[in-house]
């Protein structure tokens, strides 16, 4: 039992560290420019900072063939990138802390681009040391404990970092953060490597390519349906991603101060959260990927309703605060079902390229059609926007009812 506890434990950590710069480059970035009263348009183009999630498939074969570089290899292929990956990151998010968007919004953008490609570098090797060591039948438990660490981390760097704020201002509580992204350092020299592939020599550039990019590519779309399912995972998180990027402007708009916003988005939705998480990972045990999944989209899309519904109770923190909750809860049920259908849809020998151009494909919508979230919102009016982020969520309804029927997930063996 111990043997199991300490390896959950350790992906809730590694989660930590991946969670904690997401708030940094996202909500609680676009906080900070509100606040500084920048407009709409380029408060909504942030999503685009995030850009590099959606793209990490591009360096991820490098990452999976190449070994780091000395002394990280030491470590070992997977952990050697992490801890050096790690590092910069807690440098990154540090610079980040010191520039004033207000007056050189240019140096914030740079450094909150650098945080999330850096980021997005982690999450590669997170993912890929998570699925290579947890055997299939630990798969749900693990991404169960990586969603609670990095759920975690949101909070802090999310409702904390705005909550801190208004008592030290904002270039202090992002520094308080680098500290805290260390934390994943000390888990990754604690975490074992994972058993490597065979040896097979030394090989020329040109193979290595074929095996690092070709081969895990033709791999997947050489299945049956790899088309609609790679549409399915970019249609996923549309709804989501309109409406997300939009909630710190949305909230200020409705009269709500730091405080409220903090307190919303705090301990309660935590816990909101963590038991969707836990309630997902029970799912995906008792009903399988596949139900479990269209459980969690119908959720999904039904939470998003509540946005245009708050917009009719502004000044009310009691509606804020429920909104908060019963959003966050149903973004647990939608993550855990989600990333395990994700990771079931990796095959061991390309573990990283794979479930990074999978990851990357679902954030697709948020770092490009997200965007453009502040135009729309400033064109057609705070509740006419939400309400069609309701209607963007549709289409992968659809398409996911269609998979299910036709090309349902098949487990893997353990």
């Amino acid at each position: 039992m111990v043997n199991r506890i300490r390896p959950i434990a350790l992906i809730t950590a590694l989660g930590f560290s991946s969670g904690l710069p997401l708030a940094l480059s996202g909500f609680t970035l676009r906080l900070w420019l509100a606040r500084a009263h920048l407009p709409l348009a380029a408060i909504g183009f942030t999503a685009n900072l995030g850009i590099a999630y959606s793209l990490k498939f591009l360096w991820a074969p490098a990452l999976d063939q190449i070994l780091a570089p000395p002394p990280f290899r030491r470590l070992g292929r997977r952990r050697g990138w992490l801890l050096l990956i790690q590092l910069v990151l807690a440098a990154a998010i540090g610079g980040l802390a010191l520039t004033r968007p207000a007056h050189a919004l240019a140096a914030t953008l740079v450094l909150g681009a650098l945080v999330a490609f850096l980021s997005a570098s982690q999450d590669i090797m997170i993912d890929t040391w998570r699925i290579e060591f947890f055997p299939q039948r630990l798969q749900g438990a693990a991404t169960a404990g990586y969603v609670w660490g990095y759920r975690a981390a949101m909070l802090i760097s999310g409702s904390g970092v705005i909550a801190l704020s208004t008592v030290i201002g904002w270039h202090e509580a992002i520094l308080l953060m680098v500290p805290l992204q260390l934390l994943g350092a000390v888990a990754t020299l604690l975490c074992a490597e994972p058993e490597p592939p065979p040896d097979h020599g030394r090989i020329s550039v040109a193979v290595r390519f074929r095996q690092a990019v070709i081969a895990p590519l033709a791999e997947f779309f050489s299945r049956r349906g790899a088309a609609i399912i790679l549409s399915f995972v970019v249609l996923f998180y549309l709804g989501e991603a309109l409406a997300g990027v939009m909630l710190a402007p949305y909230y200020t708009y409705l009269g709500f101060n730091r405080a409220m916003i903090a307190i919303a988005t705090g301990p309660a939705a935590l816990v909101a959260v963590l038991a969707g998480t836990a309630l997902g990972g029970v799912a995906v045990a008792k009903l399988g990927v596949g139900r479990a999944l269209l459980c969690a989209g119908v959720f999904q899309t039904a939470a998003l309703i509540l946005y245009p519904l708050l917009g009719l109770y502004p000044h009310a923190p009691h509606i804020l605060f429920a909104t908060s909750v019963v959003e966050s809860f149903a973004q647990g049920i939608s993550d855990a079902a989600f990333i395990t259908y994700l990771s079931g849809l990796c095959t061991k020998d390309y573990t990283a390229t794979q479930y990074a151009l999978l990851s990357s494909v679902a954030a697709l919508a948020l770092r490009t059609v997200g965007g453009i979230s502040g135009v729309l919102a400033n064109a057609m009016g705070w509740i006419p926007f939400y309400e069609f982020t309701v209607l963007s969520a549709l289409p992968s309804m659809a398409v996911m009812i269609f998979i299910l029927r036709r090309y349902p997930p098949e487990p893997r063996a353990a």
